[in-house]
Protein backbone atom coordinates (compact mmCIF):
# COMPACT_ATOMS: atom_id res chain seq x y z
CA UNK A 1 0.00 0.00 0.00
CA UNK A 2 1.39 3.42 -0.97
CA UNK A 3 2.01 6.18 1.60
CA UNK A 4 -0.89 8.19 0.16
CA UNK A 5 -3.25 5.39 1.16
CA UNK A 6 -2.24 5.29 4.83
CA UNK A 7 -2.20 8.98 5.91
CA UNK A 8 -5.89 9.10 6.78
CA UNK A 9 -6.03 5.94 8.93
CA UNK A 10 -2.88 7.13 10.68
CA UNK A 11 -4.66 10.30 11.81
CA UNK A 12 -7.61 8.30 13.03
CA UNK A 13 -5.55 5.88 15.08
CA UNK A 14 -3.06 8.37 16.49
CA UNK A 15 -5.29 9.49 19.36
CA UNK A 16 -5.09 13.26 18.62
CA UNK A 17 -6.53 15.82 20.98
CA UNK A 18 -9.69 17.72 19.94
CA UNK A 19 -7.56 20.82 19.23
CA UNK A 20 -5.24 18.87 16.96
CA UNK A 21 -8.20 17.38 15.13
CA UNK A 22 -9.69 20.85 14.58
CA UNK A 23 -6.40 22.02 13.15
CA UNK A 24 -6.35 19.05 10.78
CA UNK A 25 -9.91 19.79 9.69
CA UNK A 26 -9.89 23.61 9.37
CA UNK A 27 -6.30 24.84 9.45
CA UNK A 28 -5.80 25.56 5.78
CA UNK A 29 -2.32 26.92 5.30
CA UNK A 30 -1.33 26.18 8.91
CA UNK A 31 1.58 23.94 9.82
CA UNK A 32 0.30 20.40 10.48
CA UNK A 33 0.43 19.28 14.08
CA UNK A 34 3.01 16.59 14.78
CA UNK A 35 1.47 13.10 14.77
CA UNK A 36 2.66 10.70 17.47
CA UNK A 37 3.95 7.38 16.03
CA UNK A 38 1.51 4.50 16.08
CA UNK A 39 2.10 1.83 18.68
CA UNK A 40 3.02 -1.45 16.98
CA UNK A 41 0.21 -4.02 17.15
CA UNK A 42 0.70 -7.04 19.37
CA UNK A 43 0.17 -9.39 16.43
CA UNK A 44 -0.44 -8.51 12.80
CA UNK A 45 -3.35 -10.29 11.17
CA UNK A 46 -5.70 -9.58 8.25
CA UNK A 47 -8.75 -7.62 9.31
CA UNK A 48 -12.12 -9.29 9.06
CA UNK A 49 -15.17 -7.43 7.80
CA UNK A 50 -16.21 -6.69 11.35
CA UNK A 51 -12.75 -5.30 12.14
CA UNK A 52 -12.29 -3.25 8.98
CA UNK A 53 -12.33 0.54 9.42
CA UNK A 54 -11.74 2.73 12.52
CA UNK A 55 -13.20 1.67 15.89
CA UNK A 56 -15.46 4.11 17.78
CA UNK A 57 -13.24 3.93 20.87
CA UNK A 58 -10.15 4.93 18.93
CA UNK A 59 -11.21 7.75 16.62
CA UNK A 60 -14.25 9.87 15.71
CA UNK A 61 -16.74 8.68 13.12
CA UNK A 62 -15.52 8.89 9.51
CA UNK A 63 -17.75 11.87 8.71
CA UNK A 64 -16.02 13.90 11.42
CA UNK A 65 -12.60 13.84 9.78
CA UNK A 66 -11.18 14.77 6.44
CA UNK A 67 -8.03 15.91 4.68
CA UNK A 68 -6.13 18.75 6.37
CA UNK A 69 -7.08 21.24 3.67
CA UNK A 70 -10.73 20.19 3.36
CA UNK A 71 -13.40 22.91 3.30
CA UNK A 72 -15.99 22.54 6.13
CA UNK A 73 -19.33 21.17 4.94
CA UNK A 74 -22.27 23.53 4.79
CA UNK A 75 -24.87 23.02 7.48
CA UNK A 76 -27.16 20.09 6.58
CA UNK A 77 -24.99 19.00 3.62
CA UNK A 78 -24.42 15.29 3.09
CA UNK A 79 -20.75 14.20 3.05
CA UNK A 80 -19.53 12.47 -0.09
CA UNK A 81 -19.28 8.70 0.39
CA UNK A 82 -15.74 7.52 0.96
CA UNK A 83 -14.21 5.50 -1.87
CA UNK A 84 -14.09 1.79 -0.94
CA UNK A 85 -10.64 0.51 -0.16
CA UNK A 86 -9.20 -1.83 -2.76
CA UNK A 87 -8.08 -5.09 -1.19
CA UNK A 88 -4.57 -6.26 -2.00
CA UNK A 89 -5.40 -9.79 -0.96
CA UNK A 90 -5.54 -12.39 -3.72
CA UNK A 91 -8.96 -13.94 -4.31
CA UNK A 92 -9.33 -17.50 -3.04
CA UNK A 93 -8.06 -20.12 -5.46
CA UNK A 94 -10.86 -22.10 -7.08
CA UNK A 95 -9.84 -25.36 -8.72
CA UNK A 96 -11.65 -28.15 -10.52
CA UNK A 97 -12.34 -31.41 -8.75
CA UNK A 98 -9.39 -33.77 -8.66
CA UNK A 99 -9.41 -37.44 -7.73
CA UNK A 100 -8.14 -38.49 -4.30
CA UNK A 101 -7.29 -41.99 -5.59
CA UNK A 102 -3.91 -42.94 -4.02
CA UNK A 103 -3.04 -45.25 -6.95
CA UNK A 104 -0.55 -43.55 -9.33
CA UNK A 105 -1.33 -43.09 -13.01
CA UNK A 106 2.17 -44.34 -13.81
CA UNK A 107 4.06 -47.06 -11.95
CA UNK A 108 6.67 -49.68 -12.90
CA UNK A 109 3.88 -52.16 -13.73
CA UNK A 110 1.84 -49.75 -15.90
CA UNK A 111 3.08 -51.08 -19.23
CA UNK A 112 2.21 -54.73 -18.49
CA UNK A 113 -1.05 -53.84 -16.73
CA UNK A 114 -2.14 -51.72 -19.67
CA UNK A 115 -1.03 -54.29 -22.26
CA UNK A 116 -3.07 -57.01 -20.54
CA UNK A 117 -6.06 -54.70 -20.21
CA UNK A 118 -5.88 -54.03 -23.96
CA UNK A 119 -6.15 -57.81 -24.52
CA UNK A 120 -9.18 -57.97 -22.23
CA UNK A 121 -10.89 -55.15 -24.13
CA UNK A 122 -10.07 -56.88 -27.41
CA UNK A 123 -12.07 -59.84 -26.15
CA UNK A 124 -14.98 -57.48 -25.42
CA UNK A 125 -14.70 -56.11 -28.95
CA UNK A 126 -14.62 -59.62 -30.42
CA UNK A 127 -17.77 -60.48 -28.45
CA UNK A 128 -19.67 -57.54 -29.97
CA UNK A 129 -18.80 -54.73 -27.58
CA UNK A 130 -21.62 -52.77 -25.97
CA UNK A 131 -24.57 -50.78 -27.24
CA UNK A 132 -25.22 -47.06 -27.06
CA UNK A 133 -27.60 -45.07 -24.91
CA UNK A 134 -29.70 -42.05 -25.98
CA UNK A 135 -27.46 -38.98 -26.02
CA UNK A 136 -29.99 -36.91 -24.07
CA UNK A 137 -30.53 -39.57 -21.40
CA UNK A 138 -30.66 -38.41 -17.78
CA UNK A 139 -31.31 -40.80 -14.88
CA UNK A 140 -31.15 -39.77 -11.24
CA UNK A 141 -30.66 -42.20 -8.34
CA UNK A 142 -33.88 -44.02 -7.49
CA UNK A 143 -35.47 -43.38 -10.91
CA UNK A 144 -36.78 -46.04 -13.30
CA UNK A 145 -35.82 -46.06 -16.94
CA UNK A 146 -36.06 -48.65 -19.74
CA UNK A 147 -32.38 -48.01 -20.60
CA UNK A 148 -31.12 -49.20 -17.23
CA UNK A 149 -30.75 -52.90 -18.24
CA UNK A 150 -28.40 -51.84 -21.07
CA UNK A 151 -26.51 -49.65 -18.60
CA UNK A 152 -26.16 -52.61 -16.22
CA UNK A 153 -24.83 -54.84 -18.99
CA UNK A 154 -22.21 -52.24 -19.93
CA UNK A 155 -21.02 -51.81 -16.33
CA UNK A 156 -20.78 -55.58 -15.86
CA UNK A 157 -18.59 -55.85 -18.98
CA UNK A 158 -16.24 -53.13 -17.69
CA UNK A 159 -16.08 -54.56 -14.18
CA UNK A 160 -17.81 -51.67 -12.43
CA UNK A 161 -20.82 -53.83 -11.46
CA UNK A 162 -20.59 -57.39 -10.15
CA UNK A 163 -22.11 -59.91 -12.55
CA UNK A 164 -24.36 -61.56 -9.97
CA UNK A 165 -26.33 -58.46 -8.96
CA UNK A 166 -30.09 -58.88 -9.57
CA UNK A 167 -31.24 -56.93 -12.60
CA UNK A 168 -33.95 -54.27 -12.58
CA UNK A 169 -34.85 -51.03 -14.34
CA UNK A 170 -34.15 -48.87 -11.24
CA UNK A 171 -31.02 -46.85 -10.57
CA UNK A 172 -30.68 -48.43 -7.12
CA UNK A 173 -27.83 -47.83 -4.61
CA UNK A 174 -25.68 -50.69 -5.93
CA UNK A 175 -26.01 -49.39 -9.49
CA UNK A 176 -25.32 -45.83 -8.30
CA UNK A 177 -22.03 -47.05 -6.78
CA UNK A 178 -21.17 -48.73 -10.09
CA UNK A 179 -21.90 -45.51 -11.99
CA UNK A 180 -19.63 -43.59 -9.60
CA UNK A 181 -16.86 -46.15 -10.18
CA UNK A 182 -17.26 -45.69 -13.94
CA UNK A 183 -17.16 -41.90 -13.55
CA UNK A 184 -14.02 -42.07 -11.42
CA UNK A 185 -12.22 -44.17 -14.04
CA UNK A 186 -13.06 -41.60 -16.71
CA UNK A 187 -12.12 -38.50 -14.73
CA UNK A 188 -15.75 -37.37 -14.38
CA UNK A 189 -17.49 -35.90 -11.32
CA UNK A 190 -18.56 -38.84 -9.17
CA UNK A 191 -22.23 -37.89 -8.83
CA UNK A 192 -23.90 -41.24 -9.49
CA UNK A 193 -26.21 -39.41 -11.91
CA UNK A 194 -26.34 -40.67 -15.48
CA UNK A 195 -26.14 -37.40 -17.39
CA UNK A 196 -24.66 -35.94 -20.56
CA UNK A 197 -20.94 -36.40 -19.76
CA UNK A 198 -21.42 -39.91 -18.41
CA UNK A 199 -23.55 -40.98 -21.38
CA UNK A 200 -20.95 -39.59 -23.78
CA UNK A 201 -18.27 -41.69 -22.10
CA UNK A 202 -20.51 -44.78 -22.05
CA UNK A 203 -21.17 -44.43 -25.78
CA UNK A 204 -17.49 -44.52 -26.80
CA UNK A 205 -17.17 -47.83 -28.69
CA UNK A 206 -15.27 -50.70 -27.10
CA UNK A 207 -12.93 -50.73 -30.13
CA UNK A 208 -11.93 -47.13 -29.43
CA UNK A 209 -11.23 -47.93 -25.79
CA UNK A 210 -9.12 -50.92 -26.83
CA UNK A 211 -7.17 -48.72 -29.22
CA UNK A 212 -6.52 -46.17 -26.44
CA UNK A 213 -5.12 -48.89 -24.21
CA UNK A 214 -2.89 -50.38 -26.88
CA UNK A 215 -1.65 -46.94 -28.00
CA UNK A 216 -0.81 -45.89 -24.45
CA UNK A 217 1.03 -49.17 -23.85
CA UNK A 218 2.98 -48.65 -27.06
CA UNK A 219 4.04 -45.18 -25.90
CA UNK A 220 5.63 -46.77 -22.82
CA UNK A 221 7.89 -49.05 -24.84
CA UNK A 222 11.53 -48.04 -24.44
CA UNK A 223 10.92 -45.89 -21.37
CA UNK A 224 13.99 -45.53 -19.19
CA UNK A 225 12.23 -43.70 -16.36
CA UNK A 226 13.83 -44.28 -12.92
CA UNK A 227 10.86 -44.33 -10.57
CA UNK A 228 12.58 -44.46 -7.18
CA UNK A 229 10.95 -43.66 -3.84
CA UNK A 230 9.78 -40.20 -4.94
CA UNK A 231 8.80 -39.07 -8.42
CA UNK A 232 6.40 -36.74 -10.24
CA UNK A 233 3.99 -37.67 -13.04
CA UNK A 234 2.09 -35.33 -15.35
CA UNK A 235 -0.50 -37.17 -17.43
CA UNK A 236 -1.18 -34.67 -20.21
CA UNK A 237 -4.72 -35.83 -21.15
CA UNK A 238 -5.71 -35.74 -17.45
CA UNK A 239 -4.26 -32.22 -16.99
CA UNK A 240 -3.11 -33.31 -13.53
CA UNK A 241 0.15 -33.59 -11.59
CA UNK A 242 0.90 -36.40 -9.15
CA UNK A 243 3.57 -36.42 -6.43
CA UNK A 244 4.28 -40.09 -5.75
CA UNK A 245 6.06 -41.32 -2.63
CA UNK A 246 6.69 -45.00 -1.87
CA UNK A 247 4.22 -46.02 -4.57
CA UNK A 248 1.37 -43.83 -3.26
CA UNK A 249 0.04 -40.54 -4.61
CA UNK A 250 0.56 -38.20 -1.67
CA UNK A 251 -0.49 -35.08 -3.58
CA UNK A 252 -2.45 -34.61 -6.79
CA UNK A 253 -2.88 -31.17 -8.37
CA UNK A 254 -5.01 -29.62 -11.08
CA UNK A 255 -2.88 -28.46 -14.01
CA UNK A 256 -3.14 -26.52 -17.26
CA UNK A 257 -1.29 -28.15 -20.17
CA UNK A 258 -0.56 -27.27 -23.79
CA UNK A 259 -3.29 -26.43 -26.24
CA UNK A 260 -3.56 -28.81 -29.23
CA UNK A 261 -1.55 -26.54 -31.52
CA UNK A 262 1.14 -26.07 -28.83
CA UNK A 263 1.18 -29.58 -27.41
CA UNK A 264 2.98 -30.38 -24.19
CA UNK A 265 5.67 -32.91 -25.20
CA UNK A 266 6.46 -36.19 -23.51
CA UNK A 267 9.64 -35.94 -21.47
CA UNK A 268 11.62 -37.88 -18.88
CA UNK A 269 13.82 -35.62 -16.80
CA UNK A 270 14.88 -34.77 -13.27
CA UNK A 271 13.79 -31.84 -11.12
CA UNK A 272 16.96 -29.99 -10.11
CA UNK A 273 15.82 -26.65 -8.69
CA UNK A 274 12.88 -24.73 -7.30
CA UNK A 275 12.94 -21.07 -8.39
CA UNK A 276 11.18 -18.50 -6.21
CA UNK A 277 10.29 -15.18 -7.89
CA UNK A 278 11.51 -16.41 -11.29
CA UNK A 279 12.14 -14.16 -14.23
CA UNK A 280 10.75 -15.23 -17.60
CA UNK A 281 12.82 -15.25 -20.77
CA UNK A 282 10.41 -15.08 -23.68
CA UNK A 283 10.78 -17.71 -26.41
CA UNK A 284 11.57 -16.49 -29.90
CA UNK A 285 8.24 -17.89 -31.15
CA UNK A 286 6.28 -15.68 -28.74
CA UNK A 287 8.43 -12.64 -29.57
CA UNK A 288 7.61 -13.06 -33.26
CA UNK A 289 3.96 -14.08 -33.01
CA UNK A 290 2.80 -11.99 -30.05
CA UNK A 291 5.24 -9.33 -28.82
CA UNK A 292 6.19 -7.71 -32.14
CA UNK A 293 2.55 -7.32 -33.32
CA UNK A 294 1.59 -5.86 -29.93
CA UNK A 295 4.49 -3.37 -29.96
CA UNK A 296 3.48 -2.17 -33.41
CA UNK A 297 0.06 -1.24 -32.04
CA UNK A 298 1.05 -0.27 -28.50
CA UNK A 299 4.68 0.96 -27.99
CA UNK A 300 4.20 1.04 -24.22
CA UNK A 301 3.32 -2.64 -23.92
CA UNK A 302 6.76 -3.89 -22.80
CA UNK A 303 7.11 -1.19 -20.15
CA UNK A 304 3.71 -2.01 -18.63
CA UNK A 305 4.51 -5.72 -18.57
CA UNK A 306 7.97 -5.02 -17.08
CA UNK A 307 9.71 -6.80 -19.95
CA UNK A 308 13.27 -5.67 -20.61
CA UNK A 309 15.19 -5.98 -23.88
CA UNK A 310 18.76 -7.22 -23.39
CA UNK A 311 21.47 -7.09 -25.99
CA UNK A 312 24.97 -8.62 -26.06
CA UNK A 313 26.50 -8.82 -22.61
CA UNK A 314 23.13 -8.32 -20.96
CA UNK A 315 23.08 -4.58 -21.75
CA UNK A 316 19.55 -3.20 -21.65
CA UNK A 317 18.25 -1.79 -24.94
CA UNK A 318 15.73 1.03 -25.28
CA UNK A 319 12.61 -0.31 -27.08
CA UNK A 320 12.30 2.95 -29.03
CA UNK A 321 15.62 2.21 -30.77
CA UNK A 322 14.25 -0.99 -32.33
CA UNK A 323 12.42 -1.09 -35.65
CA UNK A 324 9.28 -3.02 -34.77
CA UNK A 325 8.16 -3.11 -38.41
CA UNK A 326 10.48 -6.08 -38.94
CA UNK A 327 11.53 -9.01 -36.75
CA UNK A 328 14.83 -7.62 -35.47
CA UNK A 329 13.53 -7.78 -31.89
CA UNK A 330 13.66 -11.59 -32.07
CA UNK A 331 17.48 -11.41 -32.08
CA UNK A 332 17.44 -9.87 -28.59
CA UNK A 333 16.70 -11.44 -25.22
CA UNK A 334 13.37 -10.30 -23.80
CA UNK A 335 13.06 -10.94 -20.07
CA UNK A 336 10.17 -10.22 -17.73
CA UNK A 337 11.09 -9.10 -14.22
CA UNK A 338 10.11 -11.10 -11.15
CA UNK A 339 6.85 -10.20 -9.47
CA UNK A 340 3.26 -11.17 -8.85
CA UNK A 341 2.34 -10.41 -12.48
CA UNK A 342 5.20 -12.40 -13.98
CA UNK A 343 3.91 -14.93 -16.49
CA UNK A 344 5.53 -17.73 -14.47
CA UNK A 345 3.95 -16.48 -11.27
CA UNK A 346 5.96 -16.84 -8.08
CA UNK A 347 7.37 -20.36 -8.48
CA UNK A 348 9.05 -22.27 -11.28
CA UNK A 349 10.09 -25.93 -11.02
CA UNK A 350 13.19 -26.47 -13.11
CA UNK A 351 13.79 -29.76 -14.96
CA UNK A 352 16.45 -29.41 -17.68
CA UNK A 353 15.28 -31.14 -20.88
CA UNK A 354 15.65 -30.90 -24.62
CA UNK A 355 12.10 -29.62 -25.07
CA UNK A 356 12.74 -26.69 -22.65
CA UNK A 357 9.47 -27.24 -20.76
CA UNK A 358 8.87 -27.01 -17.03
CA UNK A 359 6.18 -26.61 -14.37
CA UNK A 360 5.29 -23.23 -12.90
CA UNK A 361 2.85 -20.92 -11.18
CA UNK A 362 0.71 -18.38 -13.05
CA UNK A 363 -0.94 -15.03 -12.25
CA UNK A 364 -4.00 -16.14 -14.25
CA UNK A 365 -5.52 -18.82 -12.06
CA UNK A 366 -9.10 -18.84 -13.38
CA UNK A 367 -8.34 -21.70 -15.78
CA UNK A 368 -7.74 -24.04 -12.85
CA UNK A 369 -11.48 -24.04 -12.17
CA UNK A 370 -12.33 -25.45 -15.61
CA UNK A 371 -12.88 -29.10 -16.41
CA UNK A 372 -11.12 -28.63 -19.78
CA UNK A 373 -7.63 -27.20 -19.18
CA UNK A 374 -5.63 -27.29 -22.41
CA UNK A 375 -4.56 -23.65 -22.81
CA UNK A 376 -0.80 -23.26 -22.27
CA UNK A 377 2.02 -22.85 -24.78
CA UNK A 378 3.52 -26.23 -23.81
CA UNK A 379 4.67 -25.86 -20.21
CA UNK A 380 2.55 -27.08 -17.29
CA UNK A 381 0.90 -24.62 -14.93
CA UNK A 382 0.18 -26.12 -11.51
CA UNK A 383 -2.48 -25.05 -9.05
CA UNK A 384 -1.17 -24.87 -5.46
CA UNK A 385 2.34 -25.03 -6.87
CA UNK A 386 3.81 -23.70 -3.60
CA UNK A 387 2.58 -26.84 -1.85
CA UNK A 388 4.22 -28.98 -4.54
CA UNK A 389 7.41 -26.95 -4.12
CA UNK A 390 7.31 -27.63 -0.38
CA UNK A 391 7.07 -31.38 -1.05
CA UNK A 392 9.98 -31.21 -3.48
CA UNK A 393 12.06 -29.28 -0.93
CA UNK A 394 11.57 -31.80 1.87
CA UNK A 395 15.05 -32.70 3.11
CA UNK A 396 16.59 -29.58 1.57
CA UNK A 397 18.33 -27.27 4.10
CA UNK A 398 16.16 -24.21 4.73
CA UNK A 399 17.05 -20.52 4.42
CA UNK A 400 18.85 -20.59 7.79
CA UNK A 401 21.15 -23.41 6.75
CA UNK A 402 21.47 -26.97 8.13
CA UNK A 403 18.79 -27.78 10.67
CA UNK A 404 16.22 -25.43 9.10
CA UNK A 405 13.53 -26.44 6.63
CA UNK A 406 11.54 -25.05 3.71
CA UNK A 407 8.03 -24.92 5.14
CA UNK A 408 5.13 -22.77 3.89
CA UNK A 409 6.24 -19.76 6.00
CA UNK A 410 9.81 -19.90 4.73
CA UNK A 411 8.64 -20.14 1.11
CA UNK A 412 6.21 -17.22 1.53
CA UNK A 413 8.79 -15.09 3.37
CA UNK A 414 11.32 -15.47 0.57
CA UNK A 415 8.69 -14.79 -2.09
CA UNK A 416 7.78 -11.60 -0.21
CA UNK A 417 11.31 -10.25 -0.82
CA UNK A 418 10.54 -10.14 -4.56
CA UNK A 419 14.13 -11.28 -5.14
CA UNK A 420 14.82 -14.31 -7.31
CA UNK A 421 16.07 -17.33 -5.38
CA UNK A 422 17.12 -20.63 -6.94
CA UNK A 423 17.03 -23.52 -4.47
CA UNK A 424 18.96 -26.59 -5.62
CA UNK A 425 17.65 -29.97 -4.53
CA UNK A 426 20.33 -32.13 -2.85
CA UNK A 427 18.73 -35.17 -4.51
CA UNK A 428 17.15 -34.71 -7.92
CA UNK A 429 13.59 -36.03 -8.29
CA UNK A 430 12.55 -37.89 -11.47
CA UNK A 431 9.67 -36.32 -13.40
CA UNK A 432 7.86 -37.47 -16.51
CA UNK A 433 5.21 -35.98 -18.78
CA UNK A 434 3.24 -38.89 -20.27
CA UNK A 435 0.36 -39.17 -22.74
CA UNK A 436 -1.89 -41.92 -21.44
CA UNK A 437 -5.42 -41.81 -22.86
CA UNK A 438 -6.01 -45.35 -21.63
CA UNK A 439 -4.09 -47.06 -18.85
CA UNK A 440 -4.58 -49.80 -16.28
CA UNK A 441 -3.67 -49.84 -12.61
CA UNK A 442 -2.56 -52.84 -10.54
CA UNK A 443 -6.01 -53.06 -8.92
CA UNK A 444 -7.44 -54.22 -12.26
CA UNK A 445 -9.15 -50.97 -13.30
CA UNK A 446 -8.95 -49.40 -16.76
CA UNK A 447 -8.85 -45.58 -16.87
CA UNK A 448 -9.61 -43.39 -19.87
CA UNK A 449 -9.13 -39.76 -20.85
CA UNK A 450 -9.89 -37.86 -24.05
CA UNK A 451 -7.35 -38.01 -26.86
CA UNK A 452 -6.92 -34.24 -26.85
CA UNK A 453 -4.04 -34.19 -29.34
CA UNK A 454 -5.62 -36.76 -31.69
CA UNK A 455 -2.63 -39.10 -31.77
CA UNK A 456 -4.31 -42.43 -30.99
CA UNK A 457 -5.39 -42.75 -34.60
CA UNK A 458 -3.82 -45.68 -36.49
CA UNK A 459 -2.87 -43.22 -39.22
CA UNK A 460 -0.18 -41.66 -37.02
CA UNK A 461 3.12 -43.55 -37.43
CA UNK A 462 5.02 -44.76 -34.38
CA UNK A 463 8.20 -42.96 -33.42
CA UNK A 464 10.88 -43.58 -30.85
CA UNK A 465 10.40 -41.60 -27.67
CA UNK A 466 12.72 -38.64 -27.25
CA UNK A 467 14.32 -38.59 -23.81
CA UNK A 468 16.23 -35.75 -22.21
CA UNK A 469 19.89 -35.27 -21.55
CA UNK A 470 19.22 -36.01 -17.89
CA UNK A 471 18.00 -39.55 -18.51
CA UNK A 472 19.83 -41.34 -21.28
CA UNK A 473 17.61 -43.57 -23.43
CA UNK A 474 18.55 -47.12 -24.17
CA UNK A 475 20.28 -47.43 -27.51
CA UNK A 476 18.23 -49.18 -30.13
CA UNK A 477 18.42 -49.52 -33.87
CA UNK A 478 15.95 -47.24 -35.64
CA UNK A 479 12.86 -49.15 -36.69
CA UNK A 480 10.55 -48.47 -39.59
CA UNK A 481 6.86 -47.92 -38.84
CA UNK A 482 5.30 -51.26 -37.98
CA UNK A 483 3.05 -52.91 -40.53
CA UNK A 484 0.18 -54.90 -39.16
CA UNK A 485 -0.34 -58.39 -40.58
CA UNK A 486 -3.53 -59.12 -42.44
CA UNK A 487 -6.44 -56.88 -41.60
CA UNK A 488 -5.25 -55.93 -38.09
CA UNK A 489 -5.08 -52.19 -37.47
CA UNK A 490 -1.75 -50.40 -37.68
CA UNK A 491 -0.43 -49.76 -34.14
CA UNK A 492 -1.27 -46.22 -33.09
CA UNK A 493 1.53 -43.69 -33.16
CA UNK A 494 3.50 -42.05 -30.44
CA UNK A 495 3.11 -38.40 -29.59
CA UNK A 496 4.92 -36.40 -32.30
CA UNK A 497 8.19 -34.84 -31.15
CA UNK A 498 9.38 -31.52 -32.52
CA UNK A 499 12.81 -29.99 -32.57
CA UNK A 500 13.85 -28.50 -29.26
CA UNK A 501 12.64 -24.97 -28.70
CA UNK A 502 12.13 -22.81 -25.65
CA UNK A 503 8.59 -23.38 -24.46
CA UNK A 504 6.31 -20.70 -23.11
CA UNK A 505 3.95 -20.98 -20.21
Amino acid sequence: MSSRCVVFPSILSAGLSPLALMLCLTGAGAEPAPVPPEAPPAAAKPATKAEAGPRPDVAPKPEQVGPANAVPLAQGAEPAPAAPKKSRELPPLVVARVSDDPVPTLAPSTFLDTFRMAERYQAIVDAGGWGTLPADLTIKPGARDPNIPALRQHLVLTGDLPAGVPSSDVLDPILVSAVKAFQARHGLPETGIVGRQTVTALNVPAATRQRQLSASAARQIGSNFPYGDRYVVVNIPSAAVEAVENGIVVRRYVAVVGKPDKATPRIEARITDVNLNPTWTLPVSIIKKEIIPKMRKDPGYLARERIRILGPGGVEVDPTTIDWAGEKAASYTLRQDSGLDNSLGQVRIDMPNKQAVYMHDTPSKSLFAREVRFHSHGCVRVAQVKELAGWLLEGTPGPSGPGSTWGPMEIEANIATNERLDIKLPKQIPVTFVYLTGYATPDGRAHFRDDIYGIDSPAVPMRDAVMTGSITPKKAAPAAPAKAPGNAPVPPGLIPQKAARPAAN
